[in-house]
């Protein structure tokens, strides 16, 4: 594990076993804030800011690496929780259960793969070359990029206009993102593959998306599913209608299957 250090932003509320939320590319804590008001009746939920998102600030003694990144969130969670990541928030908790098993009771990860990327032997993820264009494009004018990538998101989905208004409302909830952590996370969507690895994670492990994600399908997380060989248990839960925000369109349904997941290991 890489050394780092920063200040992590982090917020709890509620009582009762331990749940970690994190965000995803260029978001920030506050993408959660209906969910968290929600789970906060049964759960200690602990809000998170990646670092150089939202109040959180960039790191520092090391790369922008998942494993930088689940080392940093780490020192300031729980000694032991569920981990319920989004997108690249997903990918940092599955290194962490990874790293760290012993930290992670279960896993839940919303519109996440071990590999967001396609790659000659993994045709499910999205395009290299768009995201080549995205970090093109970040260096250019990285508020239209960030728009750009919302939009994306909720492409597909059936409440797709209102999701997108959400997105927008949060994205700058707590200032500007650190253009260095959107460099560094869009190199991570790209590169990382963690589908050699996560036969390692041992927890109970739910896979819950949209029907209708654009950048994640329904394809890729039936093949992710199957990586997870080593898992306690491997839920897939799909919502249809849905885009890659399925706790923002369709707010009824991701809480059903969050929350059954969750009596599960409870």
């Amino acid at each position: 594990m890489n050394a780092a250090t920063t200040d992590i932003y982090t917020q709890v509320s509620g009582s009762g076993p331990a749940l970690v939320l994190l965000h995803g590319w260029g978001m920030n804590a506050t993408v959660w804030q209906d969910v968290a008001a929600q789970l906060a009746q049964r759960w200690t939920v602990t809000l998170m800011d990646l670092p150089g998102h939202g109040r959180s600030p960039m790191l520092e003694g090391a790369p922008y690496s998942l494993s930088a990144l689940a080392t940093a969130l780490a020192a300031e969670a729980p000694p032991r929780a569920v981990w319920v990541g989004w997108s690249l928030g997903g990918m940092v908790a599955q290194q962490l259960a990874i790293e760290q098993p012993q930290r992670v009771a279960a896993l839940s990860l919303v519109a996440s793969t071990p590999q967001f990327a396609q790659s000659d032997d993994w045709p499910h993820g999205m395009e290299t070359h768009v995201l080549a264009a995205f970090a093109q494009m970040l260096e250019e004018d990285y508020r239209t990029t960030l728009q750009r990538f919302l939009a994306i998101q909720v492409q597909g989905g059936r409440e797709a206009v209102a999701s997108l208004r959400l997105l927008r409302e949060r994205l700058f909830a707590h200032g500007e993102p650190d253009v260095a952590a959107l460099r560094g996370g869009l190199a991570l969507l790209k590169a990382s593959n963690l589908r050699s690895s996560v036969e390692r994670i041992v927890c109970p492990i739910q896979l819950l998306a949209g029907r209708r994600d654009a950048l994640v399908s329904a394809d890729a997380v039936a093949a992710s599913a199957a990586l997870f060989s080593r898992a306690e248990s491997t839920k897939i839960d799909l919502i249809d209608g849905a885009n890659h925000v399925p706790f923002l369109s369709h707010p009824t349904e991701f809480m059903q299957k969050l929350t059954g997941f969750l009596d599960e290991c409870a």
